[in-house]
Protein backbone atom coordinates (compact mmCIF):
# COMPACT_ATOMS: atom_id res chain seq x y z
CA UNK A 1 0.00 0.00 0.00
CA UNK A 2 1.50 3.39 -0.73
CA UNK A 3 1.76 5.94 1.92
CA UNK A 4 0.19 8.80 2.48
CA UNK A 5 1.84 12.44 2.31
CA UNK A 6 3.31 13.57 5.21
CA UNK A 7 3.46 17.26 7.22
CA UNK A 8 5.89 17.70 9.43
CA UNK A 9 4.79 20.02 12.44
CA UNK A 10 7.08 22.93 13.79
CA UNK A 11 9.28 20.00 15.74
CA UNK A 12 9.34 18.24 12.98
CA UNK A 13 10.45 20.23 10.87
CA UNK A 14 13.53 21.46 13.18
CA UNK A 15 14.78 18.26 14.04
CA UNK A 16 14.64 16.90 10.86
CA UNK A 17 17.37 18.46 10.21
CA UNK A 18 19.29 16.59 12.92
CA UNK A 19 20.83 13.24 12.45
CA UNK A 20 19.16 12.08 15.73
CA UNK A 21 16.52 14.41 16.14
CA UNK A 22 13.34 12.33 14.92
CA UNK A 23 12.70 8.90 15.97
CA UNK A 24 13.40 5.75 14.21
CA UNK A 25 9.19 5.26 13.26
CA UNK A 26 9.79 8.92 12.05
CA UNK A 27 12.61 8.61 10.03
CA UNK A 28 11.24 5.01 8.56
CA UNK A 29 7.96 6.65 7.56
CA UNK A 30 9.68 9.20 5.58
CA UNK A 31 11.72 7.10 3.61
CA UNK A 32 8.96 5.01 2.81
CA UNK A 33 7.44 7.72 1.83
CA UNK A 34 10.39 8.98 -0.39
CA UNK A 35 10.76 5.31 -1.63
CA UNK A 36 6.90 5.55 -2.65
CA UNK A 37 7.61 9.47 -4.04
CA UNK A 38 4.68 10.54 -1.64
CA UNK A 39 5.31 14.07 -0.65
CA UNK A 40 6.82 15.57 2.82
CA UNK A 41 5.18 18.91 3.41
CA UNK A 42 6.01 21.50 5.45
CA UNK A 43 3.41 24.78 6.04
CA UNK A 44 3.69 28.56 5.80
CA UNK A 45 2.90 28.24 9.50
CA UNK A 46 5.93 26.68 10.53
CA UNK A 47 8.26 29.24 9.03
CA UNK A 48 5.80 32.32 11.16
CA UNK A 49 6.52 29.22 13.83
CA UNK A 50 10.18 28.91 14.38
CA UNK A 51 10.66 32.90 13.18
CA UNK A 52 8.71 33.73 16.69
CA UNK A 53 10.95 30.68 18.70
CA UNK A 54 14.07 32.34 17.30
CA UNK A 55 13.02 35.88 18.38
CA UNK A 56 11.87 34.94 21.75
CA UNK A 57 14.81 33.15 22.19
CA UNK A 58 13.43 29.62 22.63
CA UNK A 59 15.08 28.41 19.48
CA UNK A 60 18.65 28.49 17.99
CA UNK A 61 19.54 28.34 14.41
CA UNK A 62 22.76 28.02 12.66
CA UNK A 63 20.91 30.75 10.48
CA UNK A 64 18.59 32.95 10.38
CA UNK A 65 14.97 31.39 10.38
CA UNK A 66 13.96 32.70 6.75
CA UNK A 67 17.49 31.63 5.14
CA UNK A 68 16.68 27.98 7.52
CA UNK A 69 13.01 27.75 5.93
CA UNK A 70 14.54 28.45 2.54
CA UNK A 71 17.15 25.42 3.12
CA UNK A 72 14.26 23.17 3.99
CA UNK A 73 12.68 23.44 0.92
CA UNK A 74 15.62 23.35 -1.02
CA UNK A 75 16.45 19.87 0.48
CA UNK A 76 13.34 18.57 -1.05
CA UNK A 77 10.57 19.31 1.65
CA UNK A 78 7.17 20.63 -0.26
CA UNK A 79 5.27 23.49 0.88
CA UNK A 80 1.82 23.04 1.92
CA UNK A 81 -0.92 24.80 0.64
CA UNK A 82 -2.37 27.51 3.78
CA UNK A 83 -5.55 29.36 2.06
CA UNK A 84 -8.48 30.72 3.63
CA UNK A 85 -10.59 28.48 3.96
CA UNK A 86 -7.43 25.93 6.43
CA UNK A 87 -7.76 29.17 8.14
CA UNK A 88 -11.01 29.41 8.53
CA UNK A 89 -11.34 25.41 9.47
CA UNK A 90 -9.12 25.65 12.29
CA UNK A 91 -11.51 27.83 14.37
CA UNK A 92 -14.31 24.88 13.99
CA UNK A 93 -12.26 21.37 14.30
CA UNK A 94 -14.11 18.99 15.89
CA UNK A 95 -13.52 17.44 19.09
CA UNK A 96 -10.88 18.36 21.68
CA UNK A 97 -7.88 20.66 20.76
CA UNK A 98 -5.99 23.23 22.14
CA UNK A 99 -5.95 26.32 21.10
CA UNK A 100 -2.97 26.79 19.72
CA UNK A 101 -3.11 28.60 16.61
CA UNK A 102 -0.42 27.08 14.62
CA UNK A 103 -0.86 23.72 15.72
CA UNK A 104 -4.59 24.18 14.44
CA UNK A 105 -4.03 25.57 11.06
CA UNK A 106 -1.72 22.14 10.99
CA UNK A 107 -4.68 20.21 12.14
CA UNK A 108 -6.78 21.50 9.74
CA UNK A 109 -4.25 21.23 7.30
CA UNK A 110 -3.26 17.74 7.24
CA UNK A 111 -7.47 16.90 7.55
CA UNK A 112 -7.99 19.24 4.82
CA UNK A 113 -5.25 17.27 2.19
CA UNK A 114 -5.45 13.84 4.17
CA UNK A 115 -1.74 14.22 4.97
CA UNK A 116 -0.29 12.33 7.86
CA UNK A 117 0.57 14.76 10.83
CA UNK A 118 4.31 14.19 11.94
CA UNK A 119 4.58 15.66 15.53
CA UNK A 120 5.62 15.28 19.45
CA UNK A 121 3.13 17.39 20.35
CA UNK A 122 0.88 15.46 22.96
CA UNK A 123 -2.34 17.14 22.27
CA UNK A 124 -2.17 16.58 18.37
CA UNK A 125 -1.29 13.55 19.15
CA UNK A 126 -4.39 13.25 21.46
CA UNK A 127 -6.36 14.32 18.93
CA UNK A 128 -5.02 12.05 16.51
CA UNK A 129 -5.77 9.22 18.76
CA UNK A 130 -9.23 10.50 18.91
CA UNK A 131 -9.48 9.90 15.10
CA UNK A 132 -9.68 13.72 14.03
CA UNK A 133 -6.57 13.11 11.88
CA UNK A 134 -3.82 10.72 10.97
CA UNK A 135 -0.22 11.26 13.01
CA UNK A 136 3.52 9.88 12.89
CA UNK A 137 5.35 10.16 16.40
CA UNK A 138 8.24 11.71 16.08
Amino acid sequence: MRSLPILLDTCAALWSSEPAGLSEDARSAIAQAEKDNVPVLVSPITAWEVGLLVSRGRVALRTEPRRWFDELIEAGVELADLDSGILVDSSFLPGDIHSDPADRILAATARAFGYRLMTRDRPLLDYAAAGHLQAIAC
